[in-house]
């Protein structure tokens, strides 16, 4: 097991945020987060993170506490969070560079992989939302930390372009295949990309569901026009609406 995480409380003055929370990822596995918004979801990373620290509960990587310490996971946020002086290239190893390990030849072998060789020159203001996406991730999935935290990577994004990323990401993860926690809104993509879904309930959040996902990989597009992608997906919204109409 990679991230275990033992009856997690935050509160904030009088606001209570998580509750009890009990989570794992295991080696090589993509997990979601589901969600009401408010939940707490993107403060469950900031204290994976290490910028905040527990009330009480347990953050274990790989058998290592890491309450309130930084460095240990990789992030990517909602936005790219591109410098825009500095180049596509430049952008890419500056998790490393900050730990004084760029690796250029590696960076510029990955910008091919995902169709950006041509723009390793190119500063941020050059590049679509899907392509920034594309960099932002790449520099994280190369400061080479076990676990790979996504908070929203694609809400911004329209939803030709966020499908597009969608398949993008599991294409690079099934060559990786490094652990992913991934917060999103949409059940749909939560389905399409996952391995397990936590739901979490309104505030304070608890665990409300785990649902571990049935369907193979790898996966394409027309899992999403199936009959069993369907009947999953209005089972974890009943889950969501419970907690909207409650």
């Amino acid at each position: 097991m990679l991230l275990n995480i033992n009856k997690l409380n935050k509160t904030f003055g009088d606001l209570h945020v998580l509750k009890d929370i009990n989570l794992t990822v295991n080696e090589g596995e993509f997990v979601a987060i589901l969600g009401p918004s408010g939940s707490g979801k993107s403060t469950l990373f900031q204290l994976i993170g290490g910028n905040q620290i527990p009330d009480q509960g347990e953050i274990f990587l790989n058998d290592e506490l890491i309450n309130g310490k930084k460095g240990f996971i990789s992030y990517m946020p909602q936005q790219p969070s591109l410098f825009p002086w500095r180049t596509v290239l430049e952008n890419v190893v500056l998790a490393a560079e900050l730990k004084g390990k760029p690796n250029y030849e590696e960076a510029k072998q990955w910008l091919a992989k995902v169709g950006l060789a041509d723009f390793e020159n190119s500063y941020p203001i050059e590049l679509s939302g899907g392509m920034k996406q594309r960099v932002s991730f790449i520099r994280a999935l190369l400061s080479k930390q076990n676990l790979l935290c996504l908070d929203e990577p694609f809400s911004a994004l329209d939803e030709f372009t966020r499908l597009k990323m969608q398949k993008w990401l599991l294409s690079v993860w099934e060559e990786n295949r490094k652990s992913i926690l991934f917060i999103t809104h949409s059940i749909e993509e939560a389905i399409f990309l996952a391995d397990r879904i936590y739901i979490l309930s309104k505030r304070p959040a608890e665990i409300k569901a785990e649902i571990k996902v049935p369907f193979s990989r790898p996966r394409d597009e027309r899992l999403l026009e199936s009959s069993e992608f369907f009947t999953l997906k209005q089972e974890i919204f009943q889950y969501i609406r419970e907690e909207i109409t409650e």
